[in-house]
């Protein structure tokens, strides 16, 4: 048989293998509410009377070797980073059959079998890969040069990139809706209000921003509260551009950004005020007591610090296998159950005054810097690639998953240095809504 009748008929055996063994995978999820479209045409149309949400297109003959080989969250990933598999629609969607494959199915002995049959019959040849854009750190974790390497892998990716889907601030952190009408511009300045509003801030406070990003809240605070604000970072990119937004407000004389990791900020009692808003991801459970005790030590006595935090759930159980964030998102960063970080706090001296979860918060604010991802689609891969476009996408998408089913939560807590039982704080909080 000839080479060019043998290439067709490998090809049909290939998508009826693959097709066999998708029916086999989703076999026990229902209803199947997305249709599959293999690399030569075939479908599989979803199940009688149900609309397809997406649809899931398998682009190559090896995408489910490569994908089972070893089936992680970082597999499925990667099979969609680097084009193994296309999702058209409603990415959103594709969560729920992500967390089939990864959390909520179960194997017999007989489908584990069937699965594995199907599987040796597909074709392998290409389906080694050498990923290019994993991080890859070294050092030893938690020392300031490895931290500096995380943070950059990240937020270094470049300041056009970013400003292609943030706010006009910058702002990398979700944002305060007062009402469903609210844009996101002004629900990132609301939140930048509200937080000035927690710490209380009064003209001539000493503010510390500690992981400050493009320094919106230094500005804000300056601009808008008269505060003598300072924000640290370790990225150059990033402080690049807070200096160029504090010459352009006009508050050079009350505001300033530094490339300095918090743990060697000198001194004691030095500020009034402290932030941290969206930086606490970055600190593993290891150095929980020198994050709280730097915070402790900086702070003058009856002053407050607002911890702006990302958290997990203290009983959730995490994902098994590679972590597809701590490999293309943010490398050696830690979620923390926001009781595991009051224990620390209170270790550190403080006293816990409020705790307020925005968890409702975020969807929106990721689903806006989705549609602006995806609405400049050409653009962010001029300015960086595909793979960063869709390692981005998914990592968009997939928060907010994680925040909508309530796998992430976002905490705002405010901490306390009492100077012999007294804060200086009023008896009522009514000031922060007014």
């Amino acid at each position: 048989m000839s080479g060019t009748v043998e290439e067709p008929a490998a090809t049909a055996r290939s998508a009826e293998q693959t097709l066999a063994l998708l029916a086999e995978l989703f076999s026990d999820y229902g209803p199947r509410d997305f249709s599959v479209r293999l690399w030569e045409g075939s479908t599989w149309e979803p199940e009688p009377g149900r609309q397809a949400r997406f649809t899931l297109v398998v682009n190559t003959p090896t995408a489910l070797w490569t994908l089972l080989r070893h089936p992680d969250e970082l597999a499925l990933s990667e099979a969609y980073i680097y084009g193994d598999l296309d999702f058209e629609g409603d990415l959103g969607a594709v969560f729920k059959v992500a967390d089939h494959l990864l959390i909520d199915k179960t194997w017999t002995r007989a489908a584990r079998v069937r699965a594995a049959r199907h599987l040796l019959r597909l074709p392998r040849n290409g389906a080694q890969r050498a990923p290019r854009e994993r991080a890859r750190l070294s050092g030893r974790r938690s020392t300031l040069a490895r931290d500096r390497q995380a943070t950059n892998f990240h937020y270094d990716k470049s300041n056009e990139f970013f400003a292609l889907w943030l706010d006009r601030r910058m702002l990398y952190t979700t944002a305060y809706f007062t009402s469903e009408a609210d844009t996101l511009e002004n629900a990132q300045e609301a939140k930048l209000n509200y937080i000035c509003r927690k710490l209380r801030l009064q003209p001539g406070d000493r503010l510390l921003d500690i992981g400050c990003g493009w320094g919106a809240l230094v500005v804000y605070a300056a601009e808008q509260y008269g505060a003598e604000a300072v924000g640290i970072t370790l990225s150059q990119e990033q402080a690049g551009w807070a200096r160029k937004q504090i010459e352009r407000a006009g508050v050079s004389d009350g505001a300033r950004v530094e490339v300095i990791d918090y743990r060697e900020v000198e001194g004691s009692a030095v500020f009034d005020k402290i932030a941290a808003v969206g930086m606490f991801e970055h600190v593993p459970h290891a150095q929980l007591g020198e994050f709280f005790g730097t915070a402790w030590r900086l702070l003058r006595p009856r002053g407050v610090f607002l911890n702006h935090a990302i958290a997990r759930p203290l009983l959730q159980p995490p994902r098994r296998g590679r972590s597809f964030m701590g490999t293309y998102v943010y490398p050696d960063a830690e979620l923390k159950a926001i009781s595991v970080s009051l224990r620390a706090a209170e270790q550190a001296g403080f006293e816990v005054r409020d705790v307020e979860s925005l968890r409702e918060h975020y969807p929106p604010t990721l689903r806006e810097w989705l549609r602006r991802l995806e609405d400049n689609r050409d653009a962010i891969i001029r300015e960086t690639d595909e793979t960063s476009y869709r390692v981005f996408r998914l990592y968009l998408a997939g928060s907010i998953h994680g925040f909508s089913s309530g796998r992430l939560n976002i905490y705002q807590s405010l901490l306390s240095k009492p100077e012999k039982g007294l804060t200086g704080l009023p008896l009522g909080r009514l000031d922060w809504y007014v």
